[in-house]
């Protein structure tokens, strides 16, 4: 019979002995922040989709174990039963707050509707949303989690509503610094990481819309007329930039604040150094390879080169176009092809922390209950890229399950959360959630998918 003793020390190595093996066994986090899968596997989907109930029910992935919140459904807005909800147009919009206990999604016809969200038990609430009467992609604050900023339908007007109080200010009126015309409205509001400066584009309706204006809160105003160069305001230099002319479709603020990247006329996106009159076009051909969807960190830019492989994805300081590095090496050769949206809402000053993104072939099936197609790895996926350079690790969280053939919102375009855990996305659920209103088309709804 074994003594006390010999029972304590056969007790210390069997408990040793098992935390070893469960640390040995349990998933790599290496390199972090995630622990989800970073293989090159084709994973097809499922023969059918995954039951999905109602909103607020969660279910987990079944291909790559990821937990997914519902938000929305038929009867969200019982005022419009059968509305489609989506996140919004570009995954660059910041859509969550700072502790991410709130988020938004748009309804049909422009609505948006706020979120109360416990990101531990990953519910969501509808608050009451009160009229607004803002654009229907506004942006929380980076810095103070209760801020949502955004612009009026009627005027160019930047304003902040307090989402704990349900405070309106407006912060600033463009009118007050440059002469607009009546129907000049705003659009494209975004804000720089510190709150600090306000970039909203104005002029009567995207592809025509023509000044990036700039409010600084010490400075004050600053723009730059995209149709015909010319840069003026109550701080920096003015003159006229040297630069290619044309309306804008799409502006956005670095998260430094330092630098307005802007599309339009088809050329490639062209970079506003905003304290000075220098504009840089960055070319959509080889080498520099501008092309594609980006995103803006606080000084680079991502996006995706789309020349041999759709994840040939590049970054690049906004400061040096041309000083380009990839990001996933050793790309095999790929069937067909699939578009891509980037959200970096997570980015720290260094622009180290993960890229994400979704993905969707142009050629699924457009008929329901049948499969996305998918012939390679990342194809119909939520991922997130690293971007230390420490590694190229390529994290796998879920499957969308839209077919992406409902019309350009049933796209399943994402928005990563400020901390990184959450990405809101769009789906049709491959045509499982009943038809719009008018019966032509397919509903889709907004999802939540964690990240870990």
């Amino acid at each position: 019979m074994k003594s006390q003793m010999e029972w304590l020390v056969a007790l210390v190595f069997f408990m040793l002995t098992t935390a070893l093996w469960t640390t040995a066994s349990a998933p790599s986090c290496s390199p972090g922040p995630y622990c989800a899968r970073t293989d090159r596997h084709t994973e097809p989907y499922p023969k059918d989709p995954p039951a999905v109930g109602s909103a607020g029910f969660i279910q987990t992935d079944p291909v790559f174990n990821s937990r997914i919140l519902r938000v929305t459904d038929g009867m969200t807005d019982p005022r419009k039963p059968d509305q489609s909800f989506q996140g919004p147009a570009s995954a660059q919009q910041n859509i969550f707050s700072t502790d991410s206990k709130y988020f938004y999604v748009i309804e049909t016809g422009g609505k948006f509707l706020i979120y109360d969200f416990d990101p531990v038990k990953m519910t969501a609430k509808p608050r009451n949303t009160p009229d607004l009467s803002w654009r229907a992609e506004p942006q929380f604050s980076y810095s103070k989690p209760n801020l949502l900023y955004g612009v009026p339908t009627a005027s160019p007007e930047l304003q902040q509503y307090d989402v704990s109080s349900g405070k309106i200010t407006t912060i600033h009126n463009p009118t007050s610094c440059v002469k607009l015309d009546a129907a000049d409205r705003g659009f494209d509001l975004s804000v720089s990481a510190d709150d600090n400066r306000f970039m909203v584009v104005i002029g009567p309706k995207q592809d025509e819309n023509y000044l990036v204006y700039v409010y600084d809160r010490q400075k004050g105003c600053r723009w730059l007329n995209t149709q015909t160069g010319e840069v003026g305001g109550e701080w920096g230099p003015k003159g006229t930039a040297q630069m290619n002319r044309a309306s804008v479709h799409d502006s956005r603020i670095s998260k430094s604040g330092n630098y307005v990247v802007t599309t339009g006329g088809g050329a490639g996106p062209m970079v506003w150094e905003i304290d000075t009159l220098n504009v840089s076009a960055c070319d959509k051909r080889p080498p520099v390879l501008c092309g594609g969807h980006h995103a803006l960190g606080y000084s680079h830019m991502v996006n995706a080169a789309g020349a041999k492989h759709p994840m040939e994805l590049l970054v690049r300081p906004l400061n040096s176009l041309a000083s380009v590095s990839r990001i996933v090496p050793n790309l095999e050769p790929t069937q067909g092809w699939y578009d891509k949206h980037f959200s970096w809402n997570n980015v720290d000053p260094q622009d180290t922390n993960p890229v994400c993104l979704s993905t969707y072939r142009s050629d699924n099936p457009d008929s329901p209950r049948t499969p996305p197609r998918v012939v390679g790895p990342w194809e119909n996926e939520i991922d997130c890229v690293e971007m230390d350079g420490k590694g190229s690790a390529v994290w796998r969280f879920a499957h969308t399950y839209s077919t992406a053939k409902n019309g350009f919102w049933s796209t399943p375009r994402g928005n990563v959360s400020q901390d990184g855990r959450f990405f809101l996305f769009t789906s049709d659920w491959e045509d499982q959630l009943g038809r719009t209103p008018n019966g032509k088309q397919y509903r889709h709804d907004a999802f939540i998918v964690e990240l870990k």
